[in-house]
């Protein structure tokens, strides 16, 4: 039992292959498999005799392999809720999903599934083998869907629920990722009229044998100690960056912290809690309505919050739910989330309707994550046009003063 839960999912290659079709016709092309006598099989169920198989040689200046993204997961959660709707055969249905994926990577784990489903493995426990691409929620629905003979509808839930998870979260970071990328481009702009265009203005001015105004000497001081150390800077930036991603990513503390922080920044920081409430109550009413428990739910809830401070927020509820607690109770003793949500909740648990208040919930707080970027954007358009204004009209000016003040003298 063990072992068929640390069994790993087979790797796919491509193969080339050359034959004679049924007609005796010289056939050659390639298919996808785990090993040459699977791919020899395959052809033989379509008539086709293989006479040469071999595994494809890798392009060593060809593309490189593409990353699996929430988006093609959440395109294979709907197409795969088509055929199951249209009454096509799981494994055909996976092969058609396979033909139709233009990620290369995503085809491969499709094959892997269709594999493990075509030797009468459960549909769930062959998506439980890609862990890294489907998490235990989209298991569990498609387990639930399994045992109770509605595939299509829990394949239609998860599809809907991705859609929607991954709407927000490309909202939140087009909301974050905007400003660092401007205030990015503005630093090395900077970098480069400093080492690049001062130098030549600092050689101009030492022929007026002039005193030059302060502005322009703070300029020229920092010209000239970027130049002298540019290397350091450069190192200490890309340490301070490279070391920080690195302690979030292994060091959970450090990462709970920045969670913490980033929810006290304003403006950005009421973005996360929303967008934080919204994938909590998405995601607690696509489970509870699937009929996962509230326990597990809640579970699958902790973790698609996309903030470590909310993720061990709501596994403090699952812990007072888990001795008897209501969830509403257990909620609002942690005096962390929005009594708007607390109050649906009550009603929801009162009549006996969960799901469908925890739905309203995350429809409001997705449309108000929406409305809120919008809203951020058109601020942070202004702001950020001003900052670069700022940084490199000061620049220009620091560079023209001493000419100004050299006319008005004349």
């Amino acid at each position: 039992m063990a072992a068929s839960k640390t069994a790993k999912a087979p790797k796919y290659h491509i193969y080339l292959w050359e034959g004679l079709n049924s007609k005796g016709e010289k056939v050659k092309g390639e298919l996808q498999g785990v090993h040459p006598a699977r791919v020899r099989a395959e052809l033989r169920k379509q008539g086709i005799n293989a006479k040469k198989i071999r595994k494809k040689p890798m392009d060593l200046f060809g593309p490189r392999k593409k990353r699996i993204t929430g988006r093609d997961i959440t395109l294979f959660a709907r197409q795969m809720a088509v055929m199951v709707k249209a009454g096509v055969p799981l494994v055909q249905g996976l092969a058609i999903v396979a033909d139709g994926s233009d990620n290369p990577s995503m085809r491969s784990v499709i094959m892997g599934i269709r594999s493990q489903v075509s030797e009468g493995v459960g549909f769930a426990a062959a998506l439980r083998k890609y862990p890294a691409q489907f998490d235990d929620l989209f298991c569990n629905l498609v387990e639930a869907g399994e045992q109770s003979g509605a595939l299509e509808t829990m394949l239609e839930r998860v599809a809907v629920y991705k859609e929607k998870t991954e709407s927000i979260k490309g909202r939140v970071k087009k909301a974050l990722y905007y400003p660092v990328a401007v205030i990015v481009l503005g630093m090395v702009v900077s970098g480069v009229l400093l080492v690049k265009v001062v130098p030549q203005f600092e050689e101009l001015f030492a022929s007026f044998n002039a005193e030059l105004p302060l502005f322009t000497q703070i300029v020229i001081d920092l010209s000239r100690s970027l130049q002298a150390w540019w290397h350091l800077v450069l190192a200490v930036i890309v340490f301070i960056v490279l070391g920080g991603v690195y302690a979030i990513r292994n060091s959970p503390g450090v990462a709970y912290k920045v969670d913490g922080l980033l929810l006290k920044v304003p403006v950005f920081g009421e973005l996360l809690h929303k967008s934080a409430v919204a994938r909590f109550a998405r995601t607690l009413a696509t489970t509870f309505a699937a009929g996962v428990p509230l326990v597990d739910s809640l579970d699958s809830a902790a973790g698609s919050t996309g903030n470590r401070v909310y993720a061990a927020t709501v596994m403090r509820v699952k812990d007072d739910v888990t001795t008897g607690q209501q969830l509403n109770f257990a909620m609002r003793s942690m005096q962390f989330f929005p009594p708007m949500l607390v109050q649906m909740v009550a009603i929801g648990e009162e009549a006996g309707s969960l799901d469908t208040m925890l739905t309203k919930v995350a429809d409001f707080y997705e449309e108000d994550v929406d409305n809120l970027v919008d809203g951020l954007t058109s601020l942070l358009e202004p702001m950020v046009i001003a900052f670069l204004g700022v940084i490199v009209g000061g620049l220009v000016i620091a560079m023209y003063l001493p000419i100004f003040e050299m006319g008005s003298v004349i």
